[in-house]
């Protein structure tokens, strides 16, 4: 399975389902379709998003896709200091900026190779995944402080 996201529409959200041996759902393509265009989402806000489409549509129903497409490496939990995990599509491997303000989140594409392979030397593991969040105020919250 291809580790880089580039973009669901690229390939087709149905075709990406299935290379991730997902069923085509309607409930599940409306939730790419959400998650490409806003990024990074909890699932209470994912769920509001979903009632404009779907009014029917059950939280229960949320998590269980959200679940599914995260057991299945399509979409990846964002784990972030001090608020609710957010929910973002498989991307290339990248940092996470968070504003201690606005609570923004932002991806931050950045070679974290070297410090990876430090930290391997430094503590006998084989890392697998990294998750990096970084905090501090963004340039919007800067310039309105």
């Amino acid at each position: 399975m291809e580790e880089i996201y580039e973009g669901a529409f690229m390939r087709g959200t149905a075709e990406l389902l299935k290379e991730y041996q997902l069923k085509v759902t309607p409930q599940r393509l409306k939730i790419i379709t959400i998650l490409e265009e806003y990024g990074h989402l909890n699932i209470e806000d994912l769920y509001h998003k979903m009632l404009k489409e779907f009014p029917n549509v059950s939280l229960a129903t949320i998590y269980k896709n959200i679940n599914q497409m995260v057991e299945s490496g399509l979409v990846q939990e964002v784990k972030l200091p001090r608020t609710k995990s957010v929910y973002e599509l498989k991307k290339e491997p990248h940092l996470h900026m968070i504003c201690s303000l606005c609570q923004k989140v932002e991806d931050i594409v950045v070679k974290t190779d070297k410090m990876v392979k430090s930290a391997e030397v430094v503590s006998g593991y084989h890392i697998k995944e990294s998750f990096i969040t970084l905090c501090g105020i963004c340039p919007e919250c800067r310039k309105s402080a």
